[in-house]
């Protein structure tokens, strides 16, 4: 059975998709950008600070599908700029602390809004 998740706990998808999809015991998230679910506007900021609203929202739809962050298997980050590494690193690392999910991280030529990070997420129930 498939169920689609939607939230007030994350932004409005902005598109022709689900927040999230819950199926066959996991939950699959769509990447999520720094909208604040309030205001639907982007965060404005450095690395960091746009990193750090992108957890807050996957955190919000996770729960929200049944699952937490600290059940999350795979995450896939795509930034604007390697560059913003380090700084996206410093804070993924406090959101994910005794069993960090596998993940893949990539340089995109751009991102939905211009922001400098997306990330999405697959959890288990």
């Amino acid at each position: 059975m498939i169920e689609v998740v939607a939230t007030d706990r994350g932004p409005k998808a902005i598109g022709p998709y689900s927040q999230a999809i819950r199926a066959n015991g996991f939950v699959f998230l769509s990447g999520q950008i720094p909208l604040d679910p309030k205001t639907q506007q982007i965060v404005e900021g450095d690395a960091a600070a746009q990193t750090e609203r992108v957890l807050e929202n996957l955190k919000g739809v996770v729960e929200a599908a049944g699952s937490s962050l600290q059940r999350v298997v795979k995450t896939t980050v795509f930034l604007a700029d390697m560059n913003d590494f380090a700084a996206m690193n410093e804070v993924y690392s406090r959101y994910f602390v005794l069993h960090p999910p596998a993940r893949s991280t990539v340089e995109v030529s751009r991102l939905p809004k211009n922001v400098r990070v997306e990330i999405e997420l697959i959890a288990v129930l």
